[in-house]
């Protein structure tokens, strides 16, 4: 029989209807209340390890969630963790980093309507979740309306609809109906130790690039930030007309500020080698996040700043692709 631990995290799975609206007030015991009964083929174990809404999430909390499934990992053959959809992502991909060796699966789940409603996707989710957190693979996944997402490559698309998240530039792995049936094969390492590194700066912003972005906004982010990530316009598109852009990027990157480039497109990545507009900026020192979606840049920037803040390493680190990055 196969152990699970179930890990909740509070969100709109848990949540319920308040005077403010909707609020996580379940325990993770309590989820398991509203499923049906358990499969003889596994036991669910609970542990909550924070209420809140997702919004609400910090970069701090992505190494509490890592550490109680490092902790618990001789114990349990794999891993269940409700969360809020809203920062679903950047916490499946901050742990796939944080999380490395992995030989069991951590499946990370959640619903768009609170489990206490009659019409849910909750209790499907989380036994789909449960589902596979039994199978023979490794690697941190989100499980979402039937279809499994390897950590670093979900993104939520839709608010209301149940199929919130897609894969982006990443087959799924594997589809869940009466049947978990795999369409991606997945590599996962065995006969090493598994092994938390939760080494963290939270000291990233984001910038989304917009026609008339002024140049001196990026003089307010040098004492606040260590990294800062640029969402440009198509394949690395920067302004350098008008309100030119370039030379502040390039104070930035002398200052010792890490500068990492993606594009606002979700799908096919960037390339800043193909138009004169992404050429202009000091390419041995900016990093370029090809294909990564920004939800997965970010999480991995914070990592890669946990350990160096030389810019040289930051960017060797980012764009070096390890276990968390894909799978084969």
């Amino acid at each position: 029989m196969k152990k699970i631990l179930l890990l909740s995290t509070g969100g709109t799975i848990a949540s319920v209807p308040g005077e403010n609206g909707l609020a996580p007030k379940m325990s993770a015991d309590e989820l398991l209340h509203y499923l049906p009964e358990q499969n003889r083929s596994y036991q669910v174990e609970t542990k909550i390890i924070m209420t809140i809404d997702s919004t609400n999430m910090q970069p701090e909390y992505w190494v509490t969630i890592a550490k109680a499934v490092y902790e618990h990992y001789d114990q349990y053959d794999g891993f269940v963790i409700t969360h809020g959809t809203d920062t679903m992502a950047y916490t499946s991909a901050a742990l796939s980093y944080m999380l490395q060796n992995l030989a069991k699966p951590v499946v990370i789940t959640g619903s768009q309507v609170p489990i206490v409603y009659k019409r849910t996707d909750a209790k499907k989710n989380i036994i789909d979740a449960i589902r596979f957190a039994c199978e023979p693979v490794g690697g941190v996944y989100v499980v979402f309306d039937g279809r499994v997402i390897i950590g670093t490559r979900a993104v939520k698309m839709r608010t209301k609809s149940y199929d919130a998240f897609e894969s982006i530039n990443h087959p799924y792995i594997a589809y869940i109906e009466e049947t978990i049936t795999y369409h991606h094969p997945i590599r996962t390492v065995r006969n090493k130790e598994p092994r938390l590194d939760c080494s963290l700066c939270p000291d990233v912003f984001l910038l989304k690039l917009l026609p008339g972005t002024k140049p001196e906004l990026f003089d307010y982010l040098k004492g606040l930030y260590k990294g800062v990530v640029i969402e440009t316009f198509g394949s690395g598109g920067l302004p350098f007309q008008e309100r030119n852009l370039i030379p502040k990027i390039n104070e930035l990157i002398e200052a010792g500020i890490a500068v990492a480039l993606t594009t606002q497109c979700l799908e096919e990545g960037g390339d800043l080698g193909l138009y004169e507009v992404g050429r202009k900026v000091n390419q041995d020192l900016i990093i370029n996040s090809r294909d990564m979606n920004t939800e997965a840049i970010v999480p991995k920037f914070m990592w890669a700043l946990g350990k160096t803040t030389d810019i040289t390493e930051v960017k060797k680190i980012m764009e070096t692709v390890i276990a968390g990055d894909t799978t084969f």
